[in-house]
């Protein structure tokens, strides 16, 4: 792109920072170095193939997804190391045999007999043993077996002996974004550590194989002092950081390379707001920084170079209308921002508002320019 500023888009848009994203992949990538530990990046957020090559360590991956529309997307590209990280459901599993008859090495996730059943009836039928990682609940967080169950030995029996591949476990430290400092981010990594070695072990004492032993979330994997057991890592929006990361003290504002740029369109003077033209339908109904010490509304409000205000934010959203205001308590006046000034938003969480978007508008630094349109995509 030649030219093109920021003030050439039309708004709402994405903006992509490019070189903080670079920065944020860099530091993780250099952790799990020191810890010996290979990243596994989740492109669930990312959605886009030009965002995929810049985190993958080669063209073929490997990567993490949450969708078979992604696994699907990426395969196009020629990225055939994939895990499928969410419990398949069996009505899935034609696609999943689709992708690997086309020479994908994609892997599924199950915690139940009735899908490893399904699972082994499907490999049985298309004389493929399709790879199975059992999830692993480590947190009582969401899905998965608990450690010390019979039930992961009874599951991984029936996809050992029925025709699947047992390739192992994995475990997702959700609540780690419930954690109140990193102290307590720390603990949960050596929790879900812990719980995912217990688990290898577990099954290996019963002759089952347990080549790979995955754990991971954007928390623990910054904050993880001991991997010894983990054979790789997941995490997915370390590289464009949003507010509930900063308010867990992971990164800082300076470290968010997502943000939406939007227009002022008008205000209210009188109730101290100042409307644009982003609503939900560009920021996303997301409002995890609510239940944070710091509730930073639908969004951080910064100049059109990325500088935020201080204590604005948007406050409050319409479907095309967002109202940005002064934080409850603050003391600092409301800036003066004319019609038809650019600023941008911050989100409070960057997947969430990236699905709003079918592209990034991808920037260096600051205010521009815009070097280059990045296309993601959607669906399931």
């Amino acid at each position: 792109m030649v030219n093109v500023t920021i003030s050439d888009l039309q708004t709402p848009c994405l903006l992509l920072d490019e070189r903080r994203m670079m920065r944020n992949v860099a530091r993780l990538k250099s952790r799990l170095r020191s810890l010996g530990v290979p990243l596994r990046p989740h492109l669930k957020t990312a959605k886009s193939i030009d965002v995929a090559r810049r985190l993958m360590e080669s063209a073929t991956g490997p990567v993490t997804v949450s969708t078979l529309k992604e696994a699907e997307q990426f395969a196009a590209e020629g990225v055939t190391d994939i895990l499928y990280a969410v419990g398949i459901a069996p009505a899935k599993l034609d696609r999943v045999a689709h992708l690997r008859a086309k020479g994908v090495d994609l892997s599924i996730v199950i915690d139940s007999c009735e899908q490893a059943d399904a699972v082994a009836d499907k490999s049985h039928a298309t004389g493929d043993a399709i790879p199975v990682l059992i999830e692993i609940d480590s947190d009582g967080h969401r899905s998965g077996v608990r450690p010390g169950d019979a039930l992961l030995v009874e599951i991984g029996r029936r996809l050992h002996k029925r025709g699947a591949a047992l390739r192992g476990i994995m475990t997702h430290a959700g609540d780690s974004y419930n954690c109140k400092d990193v102290t307590a981010i720390a603990r949960m990594a050596e929790q879900e550590r812990a719980a995912a070695v217990a688990c290898a072990e577990q099954l290996g004492a019963a002759g089952l194989p347990c080549p790979v032993v995955s754990v991971g979330s954007t928390p623990t994997a910054h904050f993880a002092t001991d991997l010894s057991g983990i054979t790789e890592v997941r995490a997915g929006v370390f590289v464009f950081f949003d507010l509930v990361m900063a308010g867990l003290n992971v990164c800082t504002l300076d470290d968010i390379a997502l943000s939406v740029l939007t227009s002022v369109i008008g205000h209210q003077r009188k109730k101290g707001w100042i409307l644009v033209d982003a609503g939900w339908m560009a920021m996303s109904r997301d409002r995890g920084t609510a239940k944070q010490v710091v509730d930073q509304g639908y969004g951080v409000v910064c100049d059109r170079a990325g500088h935020p205000f201080g204590d604005l934010i948007m406050s409050e959203t319409n479907q095309e209308h967002g109202v940005l205001a002064m934080r409850k308590g603050a003391t600092a006046l409301l800036p003066d921002l004319a019609v038809g000034d650019l600023v941008r938003i911050f989100p409070n969480h960057a997947c969430a508002t990236g699905a709003q978007h079918d592209r990034y508008h991808v920037i260096q630094d600051g205010e521009g320019p815009v070097t280059a349109t990045w296309p993601r995509f959607s669906g399931w």
